[in-house]
């Protein structure tokens, strides 16, 4: 199967797990080993936070790799700016799309965040970017306002949608009916961006390949916010296991970059911690 994309954001989401600091060294190496496994997009971080993050993210995008690379943005022209200045074309627009987190987080309505993100994609198209949006919290919104968000981030530019299960509220079944409805009604494509809060990340993020999903985000080690994301080596080899494939992954990679990344990050990598009780 080649037509199934991995976006691993170890750089961006990854790092926001308790006590995680790569270095410059680190996040390059990690983005180097990336692209060694095969991996198709690399979310390398959000400009936004600073002159430390942005030289990151241009060192990782001057590399050459064959991944694509990709930044995380607020749906504010300023961010994609910065990300354009570290030499980026590929830009993740994010909203936050439930009800409860456009009430209580942003304190705006609907129309707000329909505005916002118009202006922020419109700004990015006109910049010359290859633009996907994200729907923050998108397990917990009203589906027909989340096709709404779709419909007019596409007017504007935008190719993806991520659907986000920010909170990790979904299990597998739920994945699957809901993406499977969303893709039906052939808005855009779209990513499925699971969190790991009740161990299901992986699961949910199989049940969204079985549901047409071509774009799944992972981190390596399942590292992340709060109880992590899915977990890279875990979703590549259960799909090897139901005989579903990229002949781009590599693999031979996976364990190298996967102790690497748990050194960097302070972490036991998956599996040592069994070694130390037999």
């Amino acid at each position: 199967m080649s037509d199934l994309f991995l976006v691993d954001t170890t750089l961006r989401d990854g790092e926001q797990a308790p006590g995680v600091v790569f270095n410059l060294r680190e996040k390059i190496t990690i983005a180097r080993l990336l692209d060694l496994c095969g991996v198709d997009i690399i979310e390398a971080g959000t400009p936004a936070m600073g002159e430390t993050e942005q030289s990151a993210i241009s060192a990782i995008a001057g590399l050459g790799l064959r991944a694509r690379i990709t930044t995380w943005n607020r749906m504010v022209p300023a961010d994609i700016r910065a990300s354009l200045e570290c030499g980026v074309k590929d830009v993740h627009i994010s909203a936050p799309v439930s009800g409860i987190q456009i009430r209580y987080k942003l304190q705006k309505t609907r129309q707000w965040v329909l505005d916002r993100t118009r202006e922020a994609v419109r700004f990015a198209r006109d910049c010359g970017c290859n633009i996907s949006v994200g729907a923050e919290d998108a397990s917990r919104a009203d589906p027909l306002f989340l096709e709404e968000f779709a419909r007019a981030a596409r007017e504007e530019g935008a190719r993806r949608l991520r659907y986000a299960d920010t909170v990790g509220v979904l299990y597998p079944l739920a994945v699957y009916e809901r993406l499977s409805a969303l893709g039906e009604k052939k808005i855009m494509e779209i990513e499925f961006h699971g969190h790991n809060d009740f161990g299901m990340a992986v699961a949910n993020s199989i049940a969204a390949v079985k549901a047409g999903i071509k774009y799944v985000d992972t981190t390596v080690g399942g590292l992340g916010e709060r109880a992590g994301n899915a977990d890279m080596k875990k979703f590549i080899q259960a799909l090897a296991l139901m005989k579903i494939h990229n002949t781009g992954w590599k693999h031979g990679f996976l364990h190298r970059l996967e102790q690497y990344v748990a050194t960097a990050a302070n972490r036991t990598a998956p599996g040592e911690e069994l070694k130390k009780t037999v």
